[in-house]
């Protein structure tokens, strides 16, 4: 019998000082069975820091052809395309072809990813950012996430404070770059 998605509710308040965003959030997320809560946290981090008009959460893991966040126009067409992960070198390209602006939140150390990104033609390289947070922030925050969660995330100066259920955590968003 195979192994059925995990839903998540998360009850969020978004203060996001550097892009003056500031939101109540009611987010319902399905966690597939071989995601890791760590790349939970990071899809929903992701969709916070790109919140705008249009943001939406794909299928994660599960999906194959969409990133894990993307924004939609009001005409439908994908204006960005917001990787989480590690996504291959084809990936990245077409999504940044097909979309007006890619990025990618990592929830690992970025080196080994980078590394793998050399050498490989990727559309607009240089303008896609892959934003890490600091080493040991995503499997803090990660260890307290419940199924029902309420988060208060809160951005000032690519600094993020994040609050999970009274636990405070914060670290600097960091943007590395590859040609």
């Amino acid at each position: 019998m195979a192994l059925t998605s995990t839903l998540y509710n998360f009850s969020v308040q978004l203060s996001d000082i550097d892009r003056n965003v500031y939101e109540t959030l009611e987010l319902r997320i399905a966690r597939h069975p071989s995601e890791t809560a760590e790349y939970l946290l990071t899809r929903l981090l992701a969709y916070c820091l790109e919140y705008q008009e249009g943001v939406v959460l794909s299928e994660g893991i599960a999906s194959t052809d969409e990133p894990a966040v993307m924004v939609r126009d009001l005409t439908g067409r994908i204006t960005a395309w917001i990787e989480v992960g590690t996504p291959d070198p084809e990936r990245l390209h077409r999504g940044s072809k097909l979309a007006g602006r890619a990025a990618v939140y990592i929830q690992r150390d970025p080196t080994q990813y980078l590394a793998q990104l050399a050498g490989h033609k990727v559309h607009r390289a240089a303008e896609i950012p892959i934003y890490s947070f600091g080493r040991e922030f995503i499997p803090a925050v990660a260890a307290k996430l419940d199924r029902r969660c309420a988060l208060s995330i809160s951005v000032t100066e690519r600094q993020i404070y994040l609050d999970v259920a009274g636990h405070n955590f914060s670290t600097t968003i960091e943007d590395h770059r590859f040609a």
